[in-house]
């Protein structure tokens, strides 16, 4: 086996769980997938939890890459394009999203899935850092304050529990408020 097969095994558990979602991440079926024996995948996952480590890694990649700010901008204006960005990959990618915020997959620390989770808040609460916050608590609890808003909004925009509670047919008023309900000034 070469590593392109381990690569083929992350694209082809990529590609079903944008297709099928995360009920359908079996081994056996990833490894039909990519062309291999179903035991295949065991050389270079050992659990499932590590392939799906794996896949979720591409994910935060991607989401990584979609949330990329210039380091120039004011802060304020930075985090709603984060919140908008972080709002259209959920809404993109709703398997994978699912998929990287399993409790399991982070806490287990396969494939080094929270350094690539980390330097994301790392930026959020720099940049509430730098835009000053309401609240008394240092920068990064009122970061993983705001983070759990955008999620929020995320799976409950998803769900279409937000339209229906709100009214709004689009969820920029939401992000805005969550900011103004954060953030200073």
């Amino acid at each position: 086996m070469t590593d392109g097969l381990r690569e083929r095994l992350v694209r082809a558990g990529v590609d079903l769980l944008e297709q099928e979602g995360l009920a359908a991440l079996s081994l056996r079926e990833i490894a039909r997938r990519a062309g291999v024996s179903h035991g295949a995948p065991r050389r270079y996952f050992p659990t499932h939890l590590e392939l799906l480590s794996a896949i979720a890694r591409e994910g935060y990649g991607r989401l990584g890459a979609a949330v990329a700010l210039d380091p120039a901008g004011e802060p304020r204006a930075q985090l709603l394009g984060l919140a908008r960005r972080y709002l259209d990959f959920a809404r993109a990618n709703p398997h994978m999203f699912a998929l990287m915020f399993r409790h399991d997959l982070l806490a287990s620390g396969h494939l080094g899935l929270r350094g690539t989770a980390l330097p994301l808040f790392a930026t959020l609460t720099d940049l509430v850092r730098r835009a000053g916050t309401r609240s008394p608590e240092p920068p990064a609890v009122v970061a993983g304050a705001l983070w759990a808003n955008l999620h929020g909004i995320a799976q409950l925009w998803s769900w279409g529990s937000l339209q229906l509670a709100t009214g709004e047919a689009d969820p920029e008023p939401l992000l805005r408020a969550t900011l103004d309900a954060h953030l200073a000034g």
